[in-house]
């Protein structure tokens, strides 16, 4: 007798019941939840029909980067000008990770979403940015063997109480099955706030921000690391992070980002 039906009949049939009766109780909570507080548009507040969604309106206004982009920093083209095509930043200054990617490219609807993580303690969030950038980042995570969050320094995790980079990887981790090593990288000098820097002060603001410890060597060393963010503005921070990275033995080092800023944009962030 198959092992199912043994269990069924020692609980005197009920199991399986019991496992409709719960979904039946949950579904019926989650509708009772969305007639008290109605499922909203992550980016807008407006109605929406689904829970942890967006709205038509912000879903067309946000802009996806797809194919054709430039295979070192995941910019996107107008057109596809061929395989394996390089950006012009890509050429003239090469990034010292392997390559960036992001699932949308900054703008009003990106930043209302990211902010509404990173500011408002808005940790639903978390579901939709993180299903996205999963998604962006697929050629990435498919030979990654550890995911690592850009970290922040502990005074700034203390006021701010969690770290967007580190949920964000932890969603990716969940939806991919990469390993998240949560606390592999560190942020060991605090940083003035990178909003309003020039390109050039950013990369000083930085340098020497990041440090592997020896401790967390073992979990670095020889692997293909996947460095998580919520945004990719000039590549200061994810150079400097790539930088202790690299120090600490890491093989292969890719960006995966929700969102980044358009080449030439401004840099508000």
């Amino acid at each position: 007798m198959a092992e199912a039906d043994e269990d069924e009949i020692a609980t005197g049939g009920a199991a399986r019941p019991a496992a409709r009766m719960l979904d039946f109780g949950r579904g019926v909570g989650r509708r009772l939840l969305d007639l008290v507080l109605p499922p909203v548009c992550m980016a807008c507040g407006m109605p929406v029909a689904t829970p942890h969604g967006l709205c038509a309106a912000c879903w067309s206004r946000l802009r996806p980067i797809e194919r054709p982009y430039c295979e070192r920093l995941g910019i996107p083209f107008g057109y596809d000008i061929g395989a394996g095509a390089l950006s012009a930043e890509a050429i003239a200054a090469p990034p010292v990770f392997d390559r960036a990617r992001a699932a949308v490219l900054y703008d009003e609807v990106a930043r209302d979403i990211i902010q509404g993580l990173k500011y408002h303690d808005r940790t639903e969030l978390a579901g939709l940015i993180g299903r996205m950038t999963a998604r962006a980042g697929r050629e990435l995570t498919a030979e990654a063997d550890v995911i690592v969050p850009m970290p922040l320094h502990r005074v700034r995790l203390w006021r701010r109480k969690f770290n967007q980079a580190a949920v964000i990887a932890v969603e990716v981790g969940r939806l991919t099955g990469v390993p998240v090593e949560l606390m592999a990288l560190r942020r060991v000098r605090a940083t003035r706030p990178q909003v309003g820097l020039g390109e050039r002060e950013r990369e000083v603001n930085v340098r020497g921000a990041f440090r592997v410890d020896p401790a967390h060597r073992v979990r670095i060393e020889g692997r293909r690391v996947v460095l998580v963010d919520d945004v990719l503005t000039t590549g200061a921070t994810a150079g400097a992070a790539t930088r202790a990275l690299r120090r600490a033995g890491a093989a292969h080092i890719d960006v995966l980002t929700f969102a980044r800023v358009a080449p030439g944009g401004p840099i508000t962030i």
